[in-house]
């Protein structure tokens, strides 16, 4: 929560809010199905967090009758000399471990510990998980873990593989990944900017004495998607207009979208993006189409002229090439300036 998706949009506060009710389903689905346990690997908030929006989390975690929650302090939430997260006071099912040292909690009935620390600066860049071997009398072991680069706390896979956990929730990444079948980045729940493509939501794991099972479930209300829209040298600007259209209605009209148009155009027909919006929900449209032309044909007619010349210039280059798109633009510009 807190952060700012489609900043400048009319989606804006759409979005923000939709932040906060995914979030609310997911303890909606805790409370339901009874989960045991609830954890949160930091950066529950993208920045420090407002002492209301805790006393909110907080209601939350609290109306959970049979789960515990455990969290930690990312490095976009980390715990500053006048962070909230100092002073706040809990639900008693609610562990914040906030301690800069590996620290515990310890549930006998369900025979489980879990380990975790919290960020108390933007950056930490000793791998503090490997430092500490687990110690304690339970049958199972979990750890918060929240980094995974050089600037983020470095993981070292195999090493804290080895260390004993059943299982190591991973925060930091805001796309899933599973760099190991006991060590997964669940991702946000939601995306939160336009480069953040794919499905996002909450691992939902099972951990007993047959093992470990874990599956991904998405739980975002929309997400952005990329999409490439090829054109011909009959497409036209109302036929392009509705190839999106189809194209976003076929993808998902509750989806957030990064259109690119790419192929030759003729060259008499400009695109008008600006028009090609029809549901709103398009935050980067770019034109990357080429006018079709006949270069042997404008290079016989011009023969002995500047754009004769240029035209010669640029024979071989292939259409994929920087030298091609070159004599495009190159042409473009001397036949609309008339400069021949």
């Amino acid at each position: 929560m807190g952060a700012d998706p489609d900043a400048g949009s009319a989606r804006r506060q759409k979005r923000n809010r939709e932040l906060w009710d995914t979030f609310e389903k997911v303890i909606g689905i805790c409370r339901r199905e009874k989960t045991d346990l609830l954890l949160i690997a930091g950066d529950l908030f993208h920045r420090q967090p407002l002492l209301r929006e805790l006393k909110e989390v907080n209601a939350m975690f609290a109306s959970l009758d049979a789960t515990r929650v455990v969290l930690i302090a990312g490095n976009h939430d980390y715990i500053r000399r006048d962070s909230y997260y100092r002073t706040f006071s809990w639900s008693g099912n609610v562990a914040f471990l906030g301690e800069e040292q590996l620290s515990k909690v310890e549930y006998p009935e369900l025979s489980l510990a879990v380990y975790g620390l919290s960020y108390h600066s933007r950056e930490i860049r000793e791998a503090l998980y490997e430092e500490t071997e687990p110690s304690d009398r339970q049958r199972y072991r979990i750890l918060l873990a929240h980094g995974g680069d050089e600037e983020h706390i470095p993981i070292h896979k195999k090493e804290l593989l080895s260390m004993g956990y059943d299982y190591i929730a991973l925060g930091h990444i805001h796309k899933p990944g599973a760099p190991d079948a006991r060590m997964i980045y669940a991702g946000a729940l939601e995306p939160i900017d336009s480069g953040d493509t794919g499905p996002h939501g909450y691992v939902e794991g099972e951990l007993s004495e047959n093992g470990l099972k874990t599956r991904f479930v998405p739980a975002a209300t929309r997400e952005y998607r990329k999409l490439q829209i090829p054109v011909t040298e009959e497409t036209t600007g109302y036929a392009l207009s509705e190839k999106i259209r189809s194209a976003i209605e076929a993808e998902g009209v509750e989806d957030i979208y990064r259109i690119r148009v790419t192929g030759q155009r003729d060259p008499d027909i400009r695109f008008d993006l600006r028009a090609m919006d029809p549901f709103g929900n398009i935050v980067e449209l770019t034109d990357e189409t080429r006018p079709a032309y006949d270069f042997e044909r404008l290079m016989a007619q011009n023969k002995g002229n500047f754009l004769g010349d240029y035209i010669r210039s640029f024979q071989g280059a292939k259409k994929d090439s920087l030298e091609y798109q070159a004599l495009c633009d190159g042409v473009q510009a001397l036949l609309e300036t008339g400069n021949q």
